[in-house]
């Protein structure tokens, strides 16, 4: 039995959509260049912007 492959957290960010026309998916928050050298050094420990996207938040509150 395989395993179904985890998302990364990522993909379960509320600001994780389409970027380019092509369907491209990515961040869509802005951040500054510190942020973003941060990043790519992998100093960070998490996505300091992560916030996590319940798309059914709303259904369970009209319920």
């Amino acid at each position: 039995m395989q395993k179904k492959p985890q998302p990364t957290p990522c993909e379960t960010c509320a600001y994780f959509d389409v970027i380019y026309d092509d369907g491209t998916m990515g961040c869509t928050i802005d951040i500054d260049e510190d942020d973003c050298s941060r990043e790519r050094e992998g100093t960070e420990r998490g996505c300091p912007y992560y916030k996590f996207y319940d798309e059914y938040k709303m259904v369970r509150k009209q319920n």
